[in-house]
C-alpha cells in the first residue's frame, strides 16, 4: 500500500494573513513595474514645498515667531498623507470596473483579505512617501528639533492618519463607477487639506472659518507633528488646539471605526 501524505491543515486565520499577503505582493508588484506612480503621488507635495516655502513664504506670518519652512514643513507630511486617500479610491474602483474584485470573489479566498490587503499595500505605500519627502525637507534645510523619539512619533502619528483614510478611499472606491470619476475627489480632499492648520494658524483666519480649521482632524496631527518636531506650532487657545497630540490619536481613531465596517459593508454587497 502506498501512503500519500495529507497536505498540513492551516487554520483560518494563517489562511487570511495568506490572501491578505498575497494581494499585498500583487500591489507592490505594480508600484515596482510602474514606479512613476509614487513619483507623480509626491510631485505636488514637492511643488507646494517650493510654492508655498519660497514663493509665498516671505509673506506667510507664523504667530509667534519662527520661520515659516519650519512651520509648513510638518503640514506638507500631513497633506501627502491626506490627499493619499484619493490614490487608493483610483485603485479600488479601477479593480473593480475591470473585473478583478470579482475574480478574487471567485477563488476560495478570505472575503476580507481583498479590502485589509489594500490598506497593507496602501500604508507601506506611504512609508516610502513620507520617507522621501522627509529626505527632501532634510535636503533644503528642515530640521526636527525634538529628537529622534519624538520624531518617531510624529511618523506614527502621520501613518496613523494615513491608515484611517485608507478606509475613506477603499469606501469611496467601492461607491464610484469609474476611476474618471474616482479622479473628482480632488474636489473634496483640496478644500479639506486647505481648511486646515496645513498653510496657516486658524486664528489668522476669520473667526468661523478658523473655529472649522480647528476642528479639522487634519489640523489635529498637523498641530502634534509641530509640537513634537519643535517647529513653530503657532497654536491658538482652544481646547482642540491645546490637545492636539491626543486628538491626533483620537481623530483617525473615529475615522477608522466608521469607515472600515462601511468599507468591509460595501464590498460584501459587491454582486459576484
Amino acid at each position: 500500500m502506498t501512503i500519500i501524505d495529507t497536505p498540513p491543515q492551516h487554520s483560518r486565520a494563517f489562511w487570511v494573513v495568506a490572501d491578505c499577503w498575497n494581494v499585498v505582493r500583487r500591489g507592490l508588484t505594480h508600484y515596482q513595474r510602474q514606479p512613476v506612480n509614487i513619483a507623480w503621488q509626491l510631485g505636488f507635495p514637492i511643488l507646494s514645498v517650493l510654492l508655498y516655502g519660497y514663493v509665498f513664504g516671505s509673506a506667510m506670518v507664523v504667530p509667534g515667531g519662527g520661520d515659516y519652512q519650519d512651520f509648513l514643513m510638518p503640514g506638507m507630511f500631513a497633506m501627502t498623507m491626506a490627499f493619499g486617500f484619493i490614490n487608493t479610491a483610483t485603485l479600488v474602483v479601477y479593480d473593480a470596473t475591470n473585473g478583478v474584485i470579482d475574480r478574487f470573489r471567485s477563488m476560495p479566498m478570505a472575503p476580507c483579505a481583498v479590502v485589509s490587503g489594500r490598506g497593507v499595500t496602501d500604508l507601506l505605500v506611504a512609508c516610502a512617501e513620507l520617507t522621501i519627502l522627509m529626505l527632501t525637507a532634510l535636503a533644503i534645510g528642515w530640521r526636527p528639533e525634538g529628537g529622534i523619539l519624538s520624531a518617531l512619533v510624529s511618523f506614527a502619528l502621520l501613518l496613523w492618519l494615513r491608515f484611517a483614510l485608507i478606509w475613506v478611499g477603499v469606501w469611496l472606491g467601492l461607491l464610484v463607477p469609474n476611476p474618471e470619476a474616482a479622479g473628482g475627489l480632488f474636489a473634496v480632499a483640496f478644500p479639506l487639506t486647505m481648511i486646515s492648520s496645513i498653510f496657516a494658524a486658524p486664528q489668522l483666519m476669520p473667526t468661523w472659518l478658523g473655529t472649522i480649521a480647528a476642528w479639522n482632524p487634519i489640523s489635529s496631527t498637523v498641530a502634534a507633528t509641530r509640537e513634537l518636531f519643535g517647529s513653530p506650532e503657532g497654536s491658538g487657545d482652544t481646547w482642540i488646539e491645546q490637545h492636539a497630540i491626543l486628538m491626533a490619536v483620537i481623530w483617525p481613531l473615529v475615522i477608522t471605526a466608521i469607515f472600515l465596517p462601511l468599507a468591509v459593508r460595501r464590498f460584501q454587497r459587491l454582486s459576484r
